[in-house]
């Protein structure tokens, strides 16, 4: 005889209608469910091999697991939800109604438990686990698959384009409700639309799930020295997914700019030092007569400022 915690399968369904929760089918190409040792866990009813579940954003989904007891001594198990997500998805949160469960011997539990679609789920498919444990740790489990719907929409940027050293660095966003595999494309060009840099379209090595952020970057070994760069960055997905970005940069010899200066305050010092010398050799000037104007001692101080300014 079920225990008093066993709930007959046709009662379940007939509060799924009435609460307005959306029905699981069959999924025939899942997994069949595990046992453990003198016990099992599977779907309730119809020898469903796993649960397969469908719904919109929002919508609350049930349905019921059986644990068998098929031994001669009662048995507890602990219900969880666990897994991660596959496709677009992170995974299904699962409510069991009764977490903990004691089956006496040679009788079935039937456990009534939810999945809740988040609200802001993209459409795709996800996918969970439902896992039974009992007192010395053997395992059971069950496979759940729940497609959300939805319309499905492509979109996708490249955000915070930098060079750093030789490499380029910059992120990918996806914005849409779709896994997206991109694509792409960088260019380069320096000073009058000199090609620096033409790398076609190739496939990235990463899938973005929806609302997903990931920071990539490109090698640049051989870039310019000396030049000032427009860098685009073109990025592509299915379903017409695409953004463009890019960022300039300016590439300066900072240590041949400093071996430079060094070299011009070095010579300004030597010719500062030689026109003290040539002045402090000079014969002394004639004293000023009555016709030496104040014009002339300007002129004067004019000619050592333009020397001061050559040397600079």
């Amino acid at each position: 005889m079920p225990s008093a915690q066993s709930a007959a399968r046709p009662a379940a369904r007939s509060a799924a209608g009435v609460l307005g929760l959306a029905a699981l089918t069959l999924l025939a190409t899942a997994p069949r469910a595990s046992a453990a040792e003198g016990w099992s866990l599977a779907p309730a009813g119809d020898g469903r091999p796993s649960f397969y579940a469908e719904g919109a954003p929002g919508t609350v989904l049930q349905d019921t697991v059986s644990v068998t007891n098929s031994g001669s001594h009662p048995v507890t198990v602990r219900l969880t939800g666990t897994g991660t997500g596959t496709g677009t998805g992170t995974g299904v949160p699962v409510t069991f109604a009764e977490p903990t469960v004691r089956v006496p011997a040679r009788t079935r539990a039937d456990v009534p438990f939810t999945m809740t679609v988040p609200a802001g789920a993209a459409p795709g498919d996800r996918s969970g686990t439902l896992l039974a444990k009992d007192a010395d740790g053997r395992t059971a489990t069950a496979r759940i698959r729940l497609h959300v719907g939805g319309p499905a929409l492509s979109a996708l940027t490249v955000e915070h384009v930098a060079v750093h050293g030789d490499r380029i660095t910059y992120d990918l966003v996806n914005r849409g409700t779709t896994v997206l595999v991109p694509k792409l494309a960088v260019r380069a060009r320096g000073l009058f639309g000199r090609v620096l840099l033409d790398r076609a379209a190739r496939t990235l090595p990463v899938r973005l799930a929806p609302g997903t952020r990931t920071g990539l970057s490109e090698p640049w070994p051989g870039r310019p020295a000396l030049d000032a760069v427009d860098i685009r960055l073109t990025a592509t997905a299915a379903d017409g997914a695409h953004d463009t970005a890019g960022t300039e940069a300016r590439f300066v010899p900072w240590g041949a700019v400093a071996g430079t200066a060094g070299a011009l305050t070095a010579g300004a010092a030597v010719t500062v030092v030689r026109l003290r010398r040539r002045r402090a050799g000079r014969p002394a000037e004639p004293p000023p007569t009555d016709t030496y104007t104040d014009r002339d001692r300007d002129t004067d101080r004019d000619t050592d400022v333009e020397l001061t300014g050559a040397v600079r």
